[in-house]
């Protein structure tokens, strides 16, 4: 897995907002209603994760999650991270 361009980054983070570039990684913060919905949302979050064999960090809390996406083995972001950011999005729910 090749690590995406400084300009790459740059161009979707811009497209994709809230999320951002953040120690070599594409980081975005979710708000739940409560803890039972951030919990849902991570094990959802968890399985696609699984199944594509690429796994976020995730701090989980009272209402929120925040997602952190990067490919240690290409040293930052990848376009895999891009592709799960966005499945990230498309399954949450507010």
């Amino acid at each position: 897995m090749t690590k995406l361009t400084a300009e790459e980054i740059a161009t979707w983070t811009r497209a994709h907002a809230p999320w951002r570039e953040q120690e070599n990684a594409l980081v975005r913060e979710y708000a739940f209603a409560d803890f039972a919905a951030a919990l849902a949302f991570v094990v959802e979050v968890g399985a696609v994760a699984q199944a594509k064999d690429h796994h976020p960090d995730v701090a989980l809390g009272w209402g929120k999650v925040k997602l952190s996406w990067s490919t240690h083995d290409a040293g930052g972001i990848s376009a895999r991270d891009r592709e799960l950011a966005e499945e990230s999005d498309r399954r949450y729910r507010t």
